[in-house]
């Protein structure tokens, strides 16, 4: 009996060792990118540890969307956004972003990726070669419709569809949207984000390097930006840094890749006959190699990302 006490404190601490077994064990449980590879579709994305190529340029701790949580800029980010743009006097960024985030929606979205979650999305370019796919009805029976820039859909129903979830924009290429549309800025300089502003308030921006809209029908509680450090590490990551910035274009596809269990790439690239122009635009342009961004090399990252069955790929006519 007199030897009770010290069986006691020695079985207290054969418990006590266990629970802090435990909670280590728990504690080295995270949520890292193989537990977020499964999804409730049937079929979903390939799992990332499985593909190096894939693997090095993807990066899921990355911000996607603008918030006031996550809104302060990287030294590497704020530097490489300043190129994109002529230098703002005068201009407090953190001043912007808090005026911006009293009148939009704030706060994290789309963070939910899981076992639970089935969402298909389709990103839709604006090349000619979507003219005759018959498209339509496919691109709109996936659950997110993302459509950039002017692509309209009134008179191309048949081809590319009339369902538009989101509609990623910058002022110099925003067009009207219904409700049912989210207004997604992707915002090439700060005077964007203030132009994002006064389309609903003050409506005194009416030029950025050209005229601009000066309002715009859209609803305010499904307003979006996406992160400039999402756009850079798209540019680093994934281009390389080839060119200046990415394509509007290709930034939807790798947000759909963060945000999305199965993608589905509609209108990228030129035609089978090699022409190159909007499916709304007669005019023929070879603008795959030129400008600020490269269109071949988006293009072949897109042949590889459907090659590895990370998104299918719809090339049209």
């Amino acid at each position: 009996m007199p030897r009770l006490p010290r069986l006691t404190s020695i079985f207290q601490a054969m418990m006590l060792g266990t629970i802090m077994v435990c909670l280590m064990m728990l504690h080295s449980i995270q949520l890292d990118p193989v537990s977020e590879d499964e999804c409730g579709c049937l079929e979903c994305m390939p799992k990332r540890e499985e593909d190096p190529w894939f693997l090095q340029r993807y990066k899921r701790q990355i911000p996607v969307l603008l918030s006031s949580q996550n809104s302060n800029l990287s030294k590497n980010t704020s530097d490489w956004w300043q190129t994109l743009q002529h230098k703002p006097k005068g201009v407090n960024y953190s001043e912007v972003v808090e005026i911006l985030f009293s009148l939009f929606p704030d706060g994290e979205q789309y963070q939910d990726a899981g076992p639970d979650r089935c969402r298909t999305c389709a990103v839709v370019g604006n090349s000619g070669n979507l003219e005759g796919s018959r498209y339509g009805p496919l691109i709109d029976a996936h659950d997110f419709v993302i459509r950039m820039n002017k692509g309209p859909t009134k008179g191309y129903e048949k081809d590319v569809g009339s369902k538009t979830t989101h509609r990623a924009v910058y002022p110099e290429s925003a067009v009207d949207m219904d409700n049912s549309t989210h207004l997604l800025l992707v915002p090439f300089k700060i005077l964007d984000l203030q132009w994002l502003i006064s389309i609903f308030t003050t409506k005194h921006i009416t030029r950025t390097y050209t005229a601009v809209k000066t309002s715009l029908k859209a609803d305010m509680d499904k307003v979006m930006v996406l992160h400039p450090d999402f756009m850079r590490y798209v540019y680093e990551s994934w281009l390389n840094k080839e060119g200046k910035y990415p394509s509007t274009g290709f930034l939807m596809l790798v947000f759909s890749l963060h945000v999305c269990d199965q993608v589905s790439v509609f209108g990228f690239g030129a035609k089978e006959d090699g022409r190159w122009h909007h499916y709304y635009d007669k005019r023929y342009a070879v603008f795959q190699s030129k400008g600020n961004h490269r269109g071949s090399l988006e293009y072949n990252i897109t042949q590889k990302l459907y090659e590895k069955k990370w998104l299918q790929f719809y090339k049209g006519t």
